[in-house]
């Protein structure tokens, strides 16, 4: 049976040797290497973030609201003369020139009406002639003393309510010449017309209490209504030149429009501000024109309206991808010296160019974490990567800068 006590001790004394020569050497190591190798040990290593440098740029600011279209002109189509329809002349929701025959009215009476008074003016032309005749007689006759003053003076009267007969006349005339025209009903604007409300055949009276004939629209330009609140609408008023009527300067301030259906935005100017504030909603009534030329923007319809400013104005724009989310606050990771991450709160305003204004907390040329922000904790190390601050690669000169 072989001896294993003996064996075990030799394993024993041979073990406590290492350990002892190991013990040795550690001692002789300098104290600082010691302390370096556990500082490296105990480091965690650098996390790859991409990072981008926050920089200033110039940018008009935009706004979204909601609002509706409204015509320029809304037009009831009244007759200006009484009697009955003869022709209607247009397809219910056409769109009309301005001057386009819409109704006629039976012209007939008011013909006869201007031969009635064309004949009166030539009476009265007749009367007239009459009156200088014996006017001139009468001074001829005067200078010969055959007639009195008293005569005289008749004949001048004569000739003097001659020439006003004449007037009266010749306005009669133009007034049924007026209302003759007045049977063809035009379109007072260019525009859509709406539905037939009074078909031929039909008797209208004229006048304020006439019936309806239609109603027009007008469609080109178009106005956009919308409520802007104050803070908005001042920081743009303040970007207008100072002193003079600021009615005419708001045609500055640029305003784009959208619809439901349309392709793109439309680009249009602020032309209204309302002098007030509603003081519940703390809003501002505007509006803004914009070129309609075919038509297919209509009154009433929902409109996106974005507002800017009547000149671009410096501001500090970052990536939404850097932006967390802390219960209702928005932070960032700035990129320190050290190349820790840094907790900052910011305060965003608007997006423009596709990243989003920074109202506070960052300052142009620090560093911030663009993509990787979820694998990053405050303190961390980080192992920047530069990139734009959109995510793509460097150019050569947005490198040189970097440096």
């Amino acid at each position: 049976m072989p001896d294993f006590s003996t064996a075990s001790r030799r394993t024993v004394c041979a073990g406590a040797a290492a350990l002892a020569i190991a013990g040795a050497v550690f001692a002789t190591l300098p104290a600082s290497d010691v302390a370096a190798d556990a500082a490296v040990a105990a480091t965690p290593p650098a996390t790859p973030a991409s990072v981008a440098a926050v920089q200033s740029r110039d940018i008009t600011n935009w706004t979204e609201f909601s609002g509706r279209l409204e015509a320029i002109d809304r037009v009831e189509v009244r007759s200006r003369v009484a009697g009955e329809v003869e022709t209607v002349h247009f397809r219910e929701g056409a769109l009309v020139e301005k001057g386009t025959a819409l109704f006629t009215i039976d012209p007939e009476p008011y013909k006869a009406e201007v031969d009635r008074a064309r004949s009166q003016v030539s009476a009265a032309e007749a009367r007239l002639t009459l009156a200088k005749s014996d006017l001139d007689r009468g001074r001829r006759m005067t200078a010969l003393s055959t007639i009195s003053q008293r005569d005289l003076d008749s004949r001048t009267s004569g000739l003097q309510e001659a020439e006003a007969s004449l007037q009266g006349a010749k306005a009669a005339l133009r007034t049924a010449e007026l209302n003759l025209g007045y049977t063809e009903v035009r379109a007072p604007v260019a525009g859509r017309v709406g539905k037939i409300e009074v078909t031929a055949g039909n008797l209208v009276a004229a006048g304020p209490g006439a019936p309806v004939l239609t109603r027009l629209v007008s469609v080109n330009p178009i106005y956009a209504s919308f409520d802007a609140d104050e803070e908005t609408l001042m920081r743009a008023l303040d970007t207008l030149p100072k002193g003079g009527d600021r009615s005419d300067a708001v045609g500055a301030i640029p305003v784009e429009m959208s619809t439901l259906t349309s392709d793109g935005a439309t680009r249009g100017k602020l032309i209204y501000v309302d002098p007030t504030v509603d003081a519940g909603a703390g809003s501002v009534r505007v509006r803004a024109v914009f070129d309609n030329p075919d038509g297919r923007l209509m009154p009433g319809q929902f409109a996106r309206l974005r507002m800017g400013q009547a000149k671009p104005a410096p501001a500090l724009l970052v990536s939404e991808r850097a932006i967390g989310v802390d219960q209702d606050k928005k932070y960032v990771l700035v990129v320190g010296q050290d190349q820790k991450a840094i907790y900052r709160e910011v305060k965003l305003g608007p997006s423009a160019e596709g990243l989003k204004v920074v109202l506070s907390g960052l300052e142009a040329g620090e560093r911030i974490v663009v993509n990787g922000l979820q694998k990053l904790r405050p303190g961390a190390l980080v192992a920047p990567e530069p990139v734009a601050m959109d995510g793509s690669p460097l150019t050569q000169k947005q490198a040189s800068a970097e440096r």
